[in-house]
């Protein structure tokens, strides 16, 4: 299985969990919880991408990149910190919220890289 291959299995999986939970957590807290959760997932997902992007370029290329890709790496990580700043500060989000959606994304990212490692696709 390519990597390609599991990021979409990962995407495909994890939109049908994080929708159930955001709609089961709308009866806890209507206004921000949900949102919240899809929020982190969202991010937690593009996360994901920015990584395999990273990863892919430090395959693809025979050259050092090491350096290139520490420092496109801590750019992502200052972006993910800053729209979650901006969003905490508007008070949009809920902070359990993004945790219970980057957490879901962890849990399904976790569980498709161990089937894809026990099917010996990876």
């Amino acid at each position: 299985m390519e990597m390609t291959e599991i990021i979409k299995r990962v995407y495909r999986q994890s939109v049908f969990t994080l929708i159930p939970f955001a709609i089961i957590s709308a009866v806890i807290e209507w206004k921000r919880l949900p949102l919240s959760i899809l929020i982190g997932g969202i991010l937690a997902l593009a996360n994901l991408k920015g990584l395999a992007w990273g990863i892919g370029g430090l395959i693809g290329t025979g050259e050092n990149v090491s350096g290139k890709l520490v420092f496109l790496s801590l750019i992502r990580l200052f972006i993910f910190f800053v729209i979650l700043i901006i969003l905490l500060w508007l008070k949009v989000i809920n902070i359990a919220g993004i945790f219970v959606g980057i957490t879901t994304v962890l849990i399904v990212l976790l569980k498709v890289g161990f089937k894809a490692a026990k099917e010996g696709n990876v």
